[in-house]
């Protein structure tokens, strides 16, 4: 159901077999534990849980919301008692988009049933907040491109970052911004990292993050330069559907088979984001954008 991989003494990361590789964190310490994220159902983060109670005989005191998406966070009810940390606009989007869509949810997944959303106890938007695990130090640090409600968590004596989907396979930004994810990116790099685990897809060694960072920012800086091609046409929608994720660079294999689907709307949201409008089709397509 999940995959368990021991990153350095005490660190932990989960990665989904169900859904997307989506992935989680542990960082524990003598006495408690703390989890980053959660995975998309409720099995594998009671899987999680047991792997902290039964195997590290710890519980767990806090849990970290990277971003408010339904992979990552929708499972944090599943730890009750810790609290929650957070962005602040995690906080606010959880409660105006999480609980409307986990009620809708609900009512074609009969899983999420004892599903709840919890709203962060304790939030931050700038600098840093520190939690001491053992003698482990935590950063969390904002991380913004995929959403404007991203953090990260840096886990300092072990240069490892728990980047939330900031960092990806694939860059996406339909929910976020390509100029923050550019910064975010860039800072990363500065980081002098051993490992990123990213918030989908399995862990990035120290010899690999330079060359993927430098993939990512090309990506980008592709699918930026083919938008505003396509903004000079008078149907814009008809070049953005030609252009697949080989022909900017990327893998259609990447997040199991998911990738060329993510590109698509990458290219379709970034064109809204810098034009204020869906591209024009010349033909009408009936299904809306799904945001």
């Amino acid at each position: 159901m999940i995959q368990r991989e021991r990153i350095a003494d005490n660190v932990f990361a989960f990665q989904s077999d169900v859904y997307a590789q989506v992935t989680a964190g542990v960082v524990a310490g003598p006495d408690w534990a703390v989890a980053i994220d959660t995975l998309a159902f409720p099995e594998e983060t009671l899987a999680i849980r047991d792997f902290i109670e039964q195997e590290l005989k710890v519980p767990v005191r806090y849990v970290i919301n990277t971003h408010y998406h339904a992979d990552h966070a929708w499972g944090t009810c599943f730890f009750p008692g810790a609290l929650v940390i957070s962005h602040t606009l995690c906080r606010e989007l959880l409660e105006k988009k999480g609980i409307p869509s986990l009620e809708e949810a609900r009512t074609h997944n009969t899983s999420l049933r004892q599903t709840q959303i919890v709203l962060p106890h304790l939030t931050f938007s700038e600098g840093t907040l520190n939690l001491k695990v053992g003698k482990k130090n935590l950063a969390l640090l904002p991380l913004l491109g995929h959403t404007r409600d991203a953090i990260g968590v840096f886990v300092e004596e072990d240069r490892i970052l728990f980047s939330g989907d900031v960092f990806m396979p694939l860059p996406y930004i339909v929910d976020g911004d390509i100029d923050l994810m550019v910064d975010s990116l860039k800072m990363i790099g500065k980081m002098s990292l051993e490992n990123i685990v990213q918030g989908h897809g399995d862990v990035v060694l120290r010899g690999e993050i330079e060359m993927a960072i430098e993939d990512h920012l090309q990506y980008l800086s592709t699918i930026r330069k083919h938008v505003r091609r396509a903004s000079r046409r008078k149907y814009p929608r008809d070049l953005l559907e030609t252009l697949d994720i080989e022909s900017c660079g990327k893998s259609r294999v990447l997040l199991g088979g998911l990738a060329e689907e993510l590109h698509q709307r990458n290219l379709i949201s970034l064109y809204t984001q810098l034009y204020g409008e869906i591209p024009a089709a010349s033909e009408t397509d009936d299904d809306e954008f799904d945001w």
